[in-house]
């Protein structure tokens, strides 16, 4: 069998325009998948830089990696916060009746 070689990638290299993100998000959202809400939130956060997004935030660069990371547990309050200078906002809708 022969080997495949897969190379590293970086989700905020793929994370184009809005509308992507705005699809990523809302499907992790969909999905309960924090890990995933989490790596696209780290994505966006490092391609913004990580540096100053910590220190408008509030937070130590260390302290939003860690945070953003798979076994991270943000507070709901970074989150908000990161989503709003990112230029998110989250809103809540009714789930479609079955």
């Amino acid at each position: 069998m022969e080997k495949v070689t897969v190379a590293d990638w970086d989700l905020a290299e793929v994370l184009d325009t809005k509308e992507d993100i705005i699809a990523c998000l809302e499907v992790a959202l969909a999905e309960k998948d924090t890990k995933f809400l989490f790596e696209i939130l780290s994505a966006l956060a490092r391609s913004e830089g990580m540096t100053q997004l910590a220190r408008e935030l509030g937070v130590t660069r260390e302290g939003l990696y860690k945070s953003l990371s798979p076994r991270g547990r943000p507070a709901f309050e970074t989150v908000i916060k990161l989503l709003d200078n990112l230029g998110f906002q989250l809103s809540i809708q009714q789930k479609n009746a079955s």
